[in-house]
């Protein structure tokens, strides 16, 4: 039996085609993947099948139902879950979770039952805010208030993305137990590990399905674009004394919140031109380290300095000599590329001269120079990492801290990313940067792992192997994360 339908689906944004004749079918009771570089047309077919968006052309039915003529009768039997959750900020787990059950009519004591073994794992959080959750606890609550109707479809549009690796893994765990109670299960996830877990996969590229298969068939049959070419490193430049230099300094740094210590007695340091991966599950505290490092908290105890300047009493300063990028990007969408760069610029002290000549050359290395007067917002998901980095260096910083800066991305355009990383490194640019992909901490000169507040390992990608006795980097942070004991997270 065919629990959804599509049909030659077009749709299209002004002289964009975002969709382009895309048709499949899947199964009832299948799990079902969705993949595709960004930009490709995943998260408008998921709007469309949620009745959310309105197709140019084409038919599709949910479970039987029309898109369009019984959108009402789909509403009530599918679950949604969209990228970075769909829960509100100020609410508790508890109000949460009862405001979607109100919205399908339902109430959460007539539901419980098919969200009992998820959400059992966070209800003794239940009076917490969902803003203070962590990535992990926000996952299993979403997933919680799509599944609090009892649908029959669920849609999860890159529901993992931000996620450390063993939530990842625990969430894709509860997926497995929602396919033995029979619900569909249509997925988009960049994560080749999660491609994996489903039955089959649709390859959606520029609008169009490329193909329909196993997952492994597809992620070999276009594997220039979900398994490029692993990046080699360019050496290091020594000796140089200015890359024996550290530009991070910390010792015995805690950050106290009442009796509970998200960062409990760190310390470690980072050389000029070094690539640094600073690891942890969510909840683990590298967050919070990171906002002392960047002069946005100051810590309860302990020292630290960062490019000279002391992180307790010189945070202005440091905010003038680093850069920063965050998952969500510093770029401001209703303006045009080079107002971006110029406006950056300027925050930093550049003086015009400089800024113009510069922003020719970044326009150039970029191949941005026929896009200049674009608007931000209507950039690809790609173009807008490689610029917002490239804006967070553009002053020539000590050092540039990246949060989770690739989070969603697919694996070709990481790779080029990373490919600027090196770049900026082998300029003598200290890179400290958090992931969640663990192929990416292989690309690190060193890397730290934190655990409840404290490092737990720190070395090379091949000393960290070889020490825990693991094939790679994804089994050694999962065989340290596991020893987590604080409930908090």
């Amino acid at each position: 039996m065919t629990a959804i339908e599509v049909n030659g689906i077009r749709k299209r944004y002004g002289k964009v085609e975002a969709l382009r004749d895309v048709s499949f079918a899947v199964k009832k009771g299948e799990v079902f993947g969705l993949i595709g570089p960004d930009g490709a047309g995943k998260t408008s077919l998921f709007r469309i099948l949620c009745t959310l968006l309105l197709p140019d052309a084409g038919t599709a039915k949910v479970d039987g139902f029309d898109i369009i003529s019984q959108m009402r009768d789909i509403r009530s039997r599918v679950g949604y879950m969209p990228g970075r959750f769909s829960l509100y900020q100020d609410l508790t787990v508890e109000e949460n979770l009862h405001f979607f059950a109100t919205l399908f009519g339902t109430t959460v004591d007539e539901g419980y039952d098919s969200i009992k073994a998820i959400y059992q794992q966070i209800e003794r959080f239940r009076h917490r805010k969902a803003g203070a959750l962590s990535g992990g606890m926000k996952q299993k609550l979403a997933l919680s208030c799509a599944l609090v109707h009892r649908p029959s479809v669920l849609f999860l549009d890159e529901p993992t993305t931000g996620v450390d690796p063993v939530s990842r893994k625990e969430f894709w765990e509860m997926l497995t137990m929602l396919r033995e109670r029979d619900i569909t299960i249509l997925a988009s996830t960049p994560y080749l590990d999660e491609v994996r877990c489903c039955e089959r996969v649709a390859f959606l590229s520029e609008g169009q399905v490329k193909g329909i298969d196993k997952p492994d068939v597809i992620l070999d049959r276009f594997a220039d674009v979900f398994n490029p070419p692993p990046i080699a490193q360019p050496a290091v430049m020594n000796p140089q004394p200015a890359r024996q230099e550290n530009v991070i300094e910390v010792s015995h740094l805690v950050k106290a919140f009442g009796s509970f210590h998200a960062v409990d007695d760190i310390s470690f340091t980072v050389r000029r031109g070094e690539i640094f991966g600073f690891l942890g599950a969510n909840g683990a505290g590298k967050t919070t380290a990171m906002h002392m490092l960047t002069g946005l908290n100051q810590p309860t105890s302990g020292t630290g300095h960062v490019v000279g300047y002391d992180i307790r009493t010189e945070y202005e300063q440091i905010k003038k000599h680093i850069g920063y990028m965050s998952q969500k990007f510093s770029l401001y969408e209703d303006l045009t590329v080079a107002e971006n760069i110029r406006l950056f610029a300027g925050i930093y002290g550049m003086n015009d001269r400089d800024i113009k000549t510069k922003t020719d050359a970044l326009l150039e290395r970029l191949q941005f120079a026929e896009h200049k007067d674009d608007l931000v917002g209507s950039l690809p998901l790609g173009w807008k990492q490689k610029l917002a980095f490239s804006v967070s260096i553009f002053h020539e910083p000590g050092v540039v801290f990246l949060d989770e800066p690739t989070g969603g991305v697919d694996p070709a355009t990481r790779r080029q990313f990373w490919e600027l990383i090196y770049d900026a490194a082998h300029r003598g640019i200290t890179v400290f940067v958090t992931t969640h992909y663990m192929d990416e901490a292989e690309y690190c000169d060193r890397i730290s792992i934190m655990v409840d507040g404290k490092i737990k390992a720190m070395g090379t990608p091949d000393e960290l192997k070889g020490k825990y006795r693991q094939p790679d980097m994804d089994h050694v942070f999962t065989y340290l994360a596991r020893q987590a004991t604080r409930s908090s997270d």
